[in-house]
């Protein structure tokens, strides 16, 4: 039994007191800031939640298989003139900067034109840019059906007499957490320093 003020309170009362104080003391400190990133912040979008497809080598992937990586995934074709090429030179000069880190980054190119765009084609294209970069396809239905899932818009133009033809679409980069959650959207003319920057953000957490 301990005295203050005059009151007896007994001794297993004065160890709760000081508990509480020391929690209501936690819950005043400031929190944490929340994560800032340079790109667009789509944490939380109920679409784009995973893809199945056949990689380059002909085997099987799903998001699953990346579990632990960030995972920047680009839809285009290999005939595209400067957007795709562009953009894949740029993850690929992103997942250098960050080094080390750049283990824990896995780089993937959806093909949108599954005609042209063969797993050999996709196995000397792809990997040109980054050798642990894969180049993923489907039939063309699939392929409308994923990009759909992913809100990404493309249309196949008509052929000219020789049979080349351009694919429209949108130049947008989807970034997975290593937990395989969609958290970003990179435009096509994002720096690479802001790709770098929120890829570090995300194999910070």
């Amino acid at each position: 039994m301990q005295t203050t003020n005059g009151l007896k309170w007994p001794a297993g009362w004065i160890g709760i007191a000081a508990l509480l104080f020391l929690i209501a003391a936690c819950d005043r400190r400031p929190a944490a800031p929340p994560v800032s990133f340079k790109t667009v912040d789509i944490t939380g979008v109920d679409w784009g939640k995973d893809f199945h497809l056949t990689d380059h080598r002909g085997r099987p992937v799903a998001l699953a298989d990346f579990r632990g990586k960030a995972v920047m995934l680009f839809m285009g074709y290999t005939h595209c003139p400067d957007m795709c090429p562009t953009t894949l030179a740029k993850m690929a000069a992103a997942v250098r900067k960050l080094g080390k880190d750049g283990d824990r980054v896995q780089g993937l190119f959806m093909t949108l034109d599954p005609k042209r765009d063969t797993a050999d084609v996709l196995a000397q294209y792809v990997p040109a840019f980054h050798p642990s970069f894969f180049g993923l396809y489907a039939d063309e239905q699939q392929t409308a059906d994923l990009a759909g899932k992913f809100k990404l818009f493309f249309k196949a133009q008509k052929a000219d007499s020789s049979g080349n033809y351009t694919v429209d679409h949108n130049a947008a980069v989807y970034v997975f957490d290593p937990q395989g959650r969609l958290r970003l959207y990179m435009r096509g003319d994002t720096p690479v320093a802001d790709m770098v920057h929120d890829l570090k953000q995300l194999i910070a957490e």
